[in-house]
């Protein structure tokens, strides 16, 4: 710790208390460039301590105002209004002088320096071995999550040809429903020509029962919902009908194209 000042040595001229000529202004500057610079090596010793371990148990990086006005006083040996100039030069010079001044509300604006309730270094000093220690941590926790980030994107990979090999799979299930409504119901259409079957037309459900076991209904249940719609917006040769069957409406197809046609275009 630097030695006291003699109160001689410290002390600026009377003359300067008050004067403005370009002396005073040079030895009033001269102070306040000591006690800045006291105080940032102060503050940054200070935050460097509680990044590194914070063995001196500080409660925050941000230093008491009045801790730090001791402290200048009994290095510099200038008195506490010397520190609040100080402080109100920081104020009325806003550069990055690696001090941040802080108040009650850290939202609202500080204009002087009775404002200020702590102040925090910008610039930790920290040893090697610190450095080294944070480095390596920060090292390894980018590593992480490098590695983290690159799992994650494989899974979301690895689901993506999932579903598309899924999608896929529904899709040609779907197309081979549509080919077999299509040649149920052309055949029921076939056989009541022949007189064989009663009405022209056959009802949805039967056709789903007569195409998909019981066991595999609640399975196939979306791919046969699909083939339905597909069929609703894209079979011209299918009509969808509602009719009383057995006292209770359902919802039929009947082939519309008549079975000379349909040979015909085989």
């Amino acid at each position: 710790m630097a030695a006291v000042l003699p109160l001689s040595e410290v002390l600026l001229p009377v003359d300067c208390e008050k004067s403005t000529d370009s002396y005073c202004r040079a030895k009033q500057e001269e102070v306040v460039m000591t006690i800045l610079y006291e105080l940032y090596n102060y503050l940054a010793i200070q935050a460097g301590s509680f990044e590194c371990g914070n063995p001196q148990n500080l409660e925050s990086k941000c230093v008491p105002v009045s801790e730090a006005k001791a402290y200048t006083e009994n290095v510099t040996g200038y008195s506490a209004e010397k520190f609040m100039d100080s402080l109100q030069w920081l104020l009325d010079n806003p550069k990055n002088s690696g001090i941040w001044l802080q108040g009650d509300e850290p939202s609202e604006p500080i204009l002087t320096a009775s404002q200020v309730v702590c102040l925090e270094s910008t610039r930790p000093r920290m040893s090697l071995g610190c450095r080294f220690h944070r480095a390596l941590s920060t090292a390894i926790t980018n590593l992480f999550i490098f590695f983290w980030s690159l799992a994650f994107l494989w899974a979301i990979l690895i689901l993506l040809k999932y579903y598309w090999r899924k999608r896929e799979e529904e899709e040609q299930a779907m197309y081979k429903m549509v080919q077999k409504i299509i040649a149920a119901v052309q055949g029921h259409y076939k056989e009541w020509e022949q007189k064989l079957e009663r009405y022209p037309y056959v009802g949805i459900l039967h056709i789903r029962d007569t195409l998909i076991p019981p066991q595999d209904r609640k399975k196939m249940k979306r791919v046969w919902d699909r083939a339905v719609d597909f069929l609703a917006s894209n079979e011209s040769r299918m009509q969808t009908e509602s009719h009383r069957v057995a006292g209770e409406d359902m919802l039929v197809w009947r082939w519309t194209q008549p079975s000379y046609l349909s040979d015909s275009d085989n």
